[in-house]
């Protein structure tokens, strides 16, 4: 096991009607004039974003709102945002909704106190200072609700792009697992697919001896597995809605992932995807996964064998591991497929002839991508082609 340093300060408010406390919570947080930035739709027809208003005027916390966050959330919103917020002289943002409000709310505060272009921040610059950021989650997907990262797609290029600090991990999150029960199925398992991907980016690792962080992971996953088509056949299982959100929030604040290199090549592979396509992330990470899975295998036989036997099931072949690994990679796929995810280029709607220009987003220029296998132009482009052939 690696050194590490670990630093996951959010507060969390979890259950049936925690959302009513969010004015309660600002005000314990510092918050005097609060941004509440969301998507639309659902938070508005549910009464959820009236619930959180009232909760803001029992507390006198004044308030502006920004709605409008699209999947995939884009730059134009951040930089309106940005000057909202100065004008206002607001001192707090408060996301309601999934991952793309909370990244958009987390662009939006580190954008506000710095003179120059949000975007500097997701092409490196270090991030130093940021508005606090808190989230009523309405998705269990992203993890953003307790992460330090933050995704957007600059529209200038169509460029998704990602950046992360404690500075904009939030200083609370309140989930409600009933707030979930209305998704359709798609969206339940496009998010258990993401916060399944989250972990297998940590997963799959070359540092050794690292059995505890190992057991989370598998734990989490197992937990995805069992809880996710019980939430699909049945929206109103709040035990199983539960189970999916906490997981989701585990999967991704990095509890485990300490102490161990991480890959996260599949993501930024996937990135390019939904930045062409629009297409929901986690669509787009069960398209990516099982191609980087096969592609990958032979770099550590014993890790994939592992996750096969331990995660997905399988019965371990001692004379020959690679059959159990790629049982595991087949068991994964069809786990997908049973809860209505695509996992080819062309249920995206994306073409193999798109390959080069989705390799130019990356903008490599020389550079490699991922950690678990260290991949060039060349792997990316035999990853996509996987990903394309039927």
């Amino acid at each position: 096991m690696e050194n590490f340093n670990f630093y996951s300060p959010t507060y969390f408010e979890f259950g049936k009607d925690k959302e009513n406390n969010a004015g309660k919570l600002v005000k314990r947080f510092g918050g005097s004039k609060v941004l509440i930035h969301y998507g639309g739709g659902s938070v508005v027809r549910s009464g959820l974003l009236d619930r959180v208003k009232t909760s803001l005027n029992k507390e006198k916390i004044s308030f502006v709102e920004l709605g409008g966050v699209m999947p995939n959330p884009r730059s134009g919103l951040v930089y309106e945002g940005i000057d909202l917020c100065r004008k206002e002289n607001v001192d707090f943002i408060l996301a309601v909704g999934g991952g793309s409000s909370i990244d958009s709310a987390k662009a939006i505060a580190i954008g506000v106190p710095y003179e120059g272009d949000f975007w500097d921040f997701y092409q490196g610059k270090r991030i130093d200072k940021a508005l606090p950021v808190a989230t009523v989650l309405t998705i269990a997907a992203a993890g953003s609700e307790a992460s330090l990262s933050s995704v957007i797609t600059h529209e200038n290029g169509m460029v998704k792009r990602g950046t992360g600090s404690d500075k904009i991990r939030p200083v609370f999150s309140i989930l409600n697992p009933a707030l979930t029960q209305t998704l359709p199925p798609y969206q339940t398992a496009c998010g258990a697919t993401d916060m399944f991907a989250h972990v297998l980016e940590r997963y799959f690792t070359n540092t050794r001896n690292v059995e505890i962080t190992d057991r989370l992971c598998e734990g989490i996953m197992l937990t995805i597995l069992s809880e996710t088509p019980k939430a699909i056949a049945n929206p109103d299982d709040y035990d199983a809605r539960a189970n999916i959100m906490w997981a989701g929030m585990v999967a991704h604040n990095d509890i485990c992932g300490v102490g161990r290199e991480q890959d996260w090549g599949t993501h930024q592979l996937e990135h390019e995807l939904s930045a062409l396509y629009d297409v929901a992330h986690g669509a787009g990470l069960a398209v990516m996964f099982p191609a980087w899975l096969k592609y990958n295998q032979k770099h550590d036989v014993m890790r994939y064998a592992q996750f096969a036997t331990r995660v997905m099931g399988c019965q371990m072949n001692f004379e020959n591991p690679e059959i159990t690994a790629r049982e595991g990679i087949t068991r994964f796929e069809t786990f997908l497929k049973s809860i209505g995810m695509p996992v080819r280029f062309n249920e995206l709607g994306a073409k193999k002839d798109d390959i080069p220009s989705l390799i130019s987003m990356l903008k490599l220029n020389g550079r490699t991508v991922g950690s678990f296998v260290k991949l060039n132009e060349k792997d990316i482009e035999a990853i996509y082609k996987l990903a394309a052939d039927n």
